[in-house]
């Protein structure tokens, strides 16, 4: 497949001789699967301000204004399905392509789609968490259709008080572990495939620009430009859900069978 000239070549070319290929994935991964982005036109950043619904400052003012908010969205991310995207980088893990997925998603879909080794670098929601007590415990009882739809909020077993899901809001630091092991695959990284992100998030957003500054090269593969496109080795735009199943299937065909 050449739609994209010299730059699906080098991007095939780059896959099928990587050591240790790396994909950075964002919400534009997920936007084919029926779950909305934050930032373009048309994303959720554009109906509210993220700082009053989706900080730990504003969560711990009103957590009922934070539920308000995210329970569509959870909804949206209970119903959805991994698309196309998810499952090529799947198949590409799978093949030994692919050494690891960083995403900055929450909604689990890499996995779901086979994926195994997924570093969630802005948490997840397979855990709750106290900020009084510091309890913790899984999420499940609390993502039920059902609840999503009613008015109640999640309470901690031990001391009451509201629950927040194990994500990261603005103003919290990014999970330790992750983060340390999203470093570590980067820094190991000698090609860098970045689908569906703006790279705008930091400090998540910095991570290929740090691959790319020890040398490794950066295919971007993403609807609308970014920032990181002036230093790629390839640039594919498009829609992610077309783009990366056809690129897998170029990658594994030149791949020897065991």
């Amino acid at each position: 497949m050449d739609t994209w000239g010299p730059d699906w070549d080098m991007a095939v070319t780059l896959l099928r001789g990587a050591q240790h290929a790396v994909a950075f994935t964002g919400a534009g991964i997920s936007t084919p699967s029926g779950i909305p982005d934050f930032r373009s036109s048309e994303g959720l950043w554009q109906r509210v301000d993220p700082m009053e619904v989706a900080s730990i400052w504003g969560f711990r003012e009103n957590p009922r204004r934070f539920y308000d908010w995210i329970r569509p969205l959870a909804l949206d991310m209970l119903q959805a399905q991994p698309n196309p995207a998810h499952r090529a980088l799947a198949r590409l893990e799978q093949a030994g392509r692919l050494h690891a997925v960083i995403t900055q998603n929450i909604d689990g879909l890499h996995q779901r789609a086979g994926s195994r080794r997924v570093i969630e670098v802005h948490g997840g929601f397979n855990e709750m968490v106290c900020l009084e007590c510091g309890w913790r415990g899984p999420a499940a009882p609390y993502l039920t259709p059902e609840f999503l739809r009613s008015t109640d909020l999640p309470t901690c077993p031990h001391c009451q008080a509201v629950l927040k899901p194990d994500v990261v809001l603005f103003g919290e630091p990014l999970p330790a572990a992750a983060w340390q092991a999203a470093q570590e695959a980067i820094r190991r990284a000698d090609v860098v495939l970045v689908a569906g992100s703006s790279l705008e998030v930091v400090p998540a957003g910095q991570l290929p620009y740090q691959a790319y500054r020890n040398g490794a090269a950066v295919i971007v593969v993403n609807r609308d430009p970014t920032p990181i496109d002036p230093h790629a080795a390839a640039v594919l735009r498009g829609d992610v859900a077309h783009v990366l199943p056809a690129l897998a299937d170029a990658v594994l065909d030149a791949t020897p069978q065991e």
